[in-house]
């Protein structure tokens, strides 16, 4: 008779921790976590789990709560905590040979975890990091190289003008070609600036390989060829918005720039006369403000000052310069040893098709002018020999 009053307090709240265990519990267990502290059965009890799940966690109940009516002080905490405390306490005390089994003991975290916590970390930490380090380690030299030109070769019949040409223009830099007429500079110039197409080697202009891409390589460049080929029945408004459409400017960007050119070149009041009247120093600043109206990030000039007054050259050499400074690249060929020595940073002197020395300006005249270090290295010089009869004057 006494034992009767004590069993009968501890079997009530079995039952009901059993009945609660079968309807409120049951969708805890039907997603078994693998450690889930009683903190987070509310993110459990959502509703999307389906009924089915929950009838066959269902008998789970009973058997993790029988041994606790031989416990009498467990039965006033049991009726204190929420049901599904008591439901979901005995897993965690299994969880870790689970997750060692399992081989996993990340979904604690996962779940535990408000949602979006964990995903921020693991993608942009690497991401962040590695996208730079890759950018800069595969194009940082590309970058700072404006001409990049490497084994370049070009023959015409039996006469090689070009044979294995290197050189590396960096991007910034105010670049001179200089050698004797016959040396290969034009033709080299023109492979750069594809008008003419190689017989060997690799051109990359600003990183962009001309081969694979030459409309791309085009577009970066501003080109002033040596021999002035252009339609001389236009005038030279009608030719410079010629040449802003083929770069695909806006007219009210083509009327703007022309005019700024055109005043910057003294070309304004020759601009409404036909392009066949110009001298052949105003063609030549024509032509190149066309070079220039799309802002290249290139200049190829063959030999801009010839022909040019010493007055329009300096205005010349002065956009240039300015050009420069402001992150262009002009690479040119010109006779004009003085000049190129004035103004460019770097200089190579090509003779037969071959770059003998090149490198700053300093480095390449080695103590002495550049004239010449110039005519040292060419071995320009003809036999005055054998002309006496010249002395003697017809007549």
């Amino acid at each position: 008779m006494d034992s009767a009053p004590e069993t009968a307090p501890a079997v009530e709240p079995v039952r009901r921790l059993t009945a609660a265990s079968n309807s409120a519990a049951a969708p805890a267990e039907a997603r078994p976590p693998r450690r889930m502290p009683a903190s987070a059965t509310f993110a459990t009890e959502a509703p999307d789990e389906s009924p089915a799940e929950a009838v066959e966690s269902a008998p789970a109940g009973p058997e993790l709560t029988e041994p606790e009516p031989t416990e009498p002080e467990s039965a006033p905490v049991d009726e204190q905590t929420p049901p599904t405390q008591a439901v979901t306490s005995p897993p965690v005390a299994e969880d870790p040979a689970d997750s060692v089994a399992s081989g996993s003991a990340d979904p604690v975290d996962a779940s535990t975890a408000p949602a979006g916590a964990a995903e921020p970390e693991a993608s942009t930490a690497p991401t962040a990091i590695a996208e730079p380090e890759a950018a800069d380690s595969g194009a940082s030299a590309e970058q700072t190289d404006a001409i990049r030109i490497r084994g370049l070769v070009k023959r015409f019949g039996d006469s090689t003008a070009v044979d294995g040409i290197d050189l590396t223009v960096p991007a910034g830099s105010f670049y001179g070609l200089v050698g004797p007429n016959g040396a290969g500079k034009t033709t080299t110039l023109s492979i750069i600036a594809g008008l003419l197409i190689p017989d060997a080697g690799t051109v990359h202009i600003g990183g962009i390989d001309q081969k694979a891409n030459p409309l791309g390589a085009k577009r970066v460049m501003g080109v002033l060829p040596d021999r002035l080929r252009t339609f001389d029945r236009l005038t030279g408004r009608q030719l410079l918005h010629y040449y802003g459409q083929l770069r695909r400017l806006e007219r009210p960007v083509i009327e703007k720039r022309v005019a700024d050119l055109a005043r910057a070149f003294d070309l304004s009041e020759a601009l409404s006369r036909v392009v066949s009247d110009y001298s052949a120093g105003m063609t030549k600043k024509l032509m190149l403000a066309g070079a220039m109206i799309h802002s290249p990030r290139v200049l190829v000039l063959d030999e801009p000052f010839e022909a040019v007054d010493p007055v329009s050259s300096g205005v010349i050499l002065d956009i240039l310069r300015s050009y420069v400074a402001h992150g262009g690249t002009v690479i040119l060929s010109s006779h004009g040893m003085d000049l190129v020595e004035r103004v460019c940073s770097r200089v190579a002197v090509i003779v037969g098709g071959e770059v003998l020395v090149e490198g700053t300006v300093d480095e390449v005249r080695a103590g002495q002018t550049l004239a010449a270090r110039f005519v040292e290295l060419s071995g320009a010089g003809g036999e005055v020999e054998g002309l006496e009869w010249l002395h003697t004057f017809s007549g």
